[in-house]
């Protein structure tokens, strides 16, 4: 168990520091001599024609097809998660909610303030409520020792309450013109899955065939692609208990692929911008809104909130951690990186200079969270147990020790 435990720290590890280099890579591209290559090769139209795309170009089949599958692996994370894991219990799921819905509605809030009284930027209020959980995750697992499982475990709680959140806000406020035939043909296919799962079909290739259809179904209804990935992870059998239940073999499957292919060619095809005209646009009210929403917002919220629900006595603090421990990894939630990224793009379609200034806005925040949060964990005092159980006796008999 321990070996396997390290394994998935080291892949971690490994996929964050594989997409901090797409995302790099994507930076000097975009400002090197082959910056048109590169933006040609995006908007290259190939593939067959699909319902209401027509033909469509690299970055759509990346955006709408590759992170379908991206957002697969998220349904089936939270689907174990909730059922067989971190948030299977009330008690479980409380502190995690509470501090990913404040570290949601306080970025997008200062967002509004700072860029909602121009009307075009509005529909751009959720870019910096998601958190990047490969990028977060991959800043941990370079701490190490100076991250503590229940810190990792904490901020993993919150990304995947956070991305239950950012697929509920694509679905409400990021659908385009309703198409009612293909969204009721996508959510018939959908229906048929979960049937499946009641009558004990346990084979993955026909919920991997319903899924590929109702990607098809989706994609000309109007509602964002990838929510298809998210319903049909919901639908395929868990068997809790079970150690090679369908749903764990699919996600053992294609975890690599998503984190070590899908999610650096995302970044890749997303993170590129012109730094002349991106930096001298900083100050703009897109960008500005986007970096301190990211940046102040979710440490902010995140840490306020977690604060609020121990000293209200709602949920108990996290065992082993320090208050300067849970704000580091507050400051690390606002690495909104590909989720940002993604929202960013459904934001403003129409809209590319709107795109790249919001780019500019979410890779410096998350830049600025990454290095500010790994500062705050790397300098904080490793917590033990000893530690912990003299600060429990401290509070209840009284002492003059600060807590730290």
């Amino acid at each position: 168990m321990a070996s396997d435990t390290l394994a998935q720290q080291q892949m971690e590890k490994r996929a964050g520091i594989v997409l901090i280099a797409a995302a790099a890579l994507a930076l000097i591209v975009a400002n090197s001599p082959v910056a048109n290559t590169y933006h040609h090769l995006l908007e290259w139209k190939v593939g067959p024609v699909m319902p209401r795309f027509g033909q469509m170009s690299v970055h759509y089949w990346i955006a709408d097809g590759l992170m379908a599958i991206f957002f697969l692996l998220v349904g089936l994370e939270v689907k174990r998660e909730w059922y067989d894991g971190r948030l299977s219990t009330p008690a479980e799921r409380r502190l995690p909610f509470i501090a990913a819905a404040a570290g949601m509605a306080l970025p997008a809030a200062i967002y509004l303030l700072v860029a909602g009284h121009e009307p075009g930027l509005v529909n751009g209020w959720a870019i910096p409520a998601a958190t990047d959980i490969a990028f977060a995750i991959g800043v941990l697992a370079i701490l190490g020792r100076h991250a503590p499982p229940s810190i990792k475990l904490l901020l993993v709680t919150i990304a995947i309450v956070d991305d239950i959140g950012a697929v509920a806000i694509i679905a409400l406020f990021y659908t385009a013109a309703l198409d009612v035939w293909m969204l009721a043909g996508a959510l018939g296919v959908i229906l048929a899955m979960a049937a499946m799962t009641q009558f004990g079909v346990r084979r993955l290739w026909p919920y991997l065939l319903g899924f590929a259809v109702a990607w098809y179904l989706m994609l000309g209804s109007g509602v964002h692609a990838t929510i298809a990935g998210v319903l049909a992870a919901l639908t395929i059998p868990l068997g809790r208990g079970e150690a090679r239940s369908s749903l764990k073999r699919l996600e053992h499957a294609i975890h690599p692929w998503v984190m070590f292919a899908i999610v650096p060619i995302f970044g890749f095809a997303s993170a590129g911008v012109a730094l002349d005209v991106g930096l001298h646009a900083l100050g703009d009210p897109l960008p500005l809104a986007t970096l301190l929403g990211l940046f102040v917002g979710k440490q902010l919220g995140i840490f306020g909130a977690i604060w609020l629900a121990v000293k209200g006595g709602l949920a108990p603090k996290p065992a082993c951690t320090s208050w300067r421990q849970l704000y580091g990894a507050s400051i690390l939630c606002g690495i909104g990186f590909t989720m940002s990224l993604f929202i960013g793009a459904l934001a403003f379609p129409d809209a590319a200079l709107l795109v790249d200034e919001a780019k500019i806005g979410i890779l410096t925040g998350s830049v600025l969270s990454a290095l500010v949060g790994f500062a705050v964990l790397r300098f904080a005092p490793v917590i033990s147990v000893a530690d912990e159980e003299f600060d429990e006796a401290a509070e209840i008999f009284g002492s003059d020790q600060p807590d730290d």
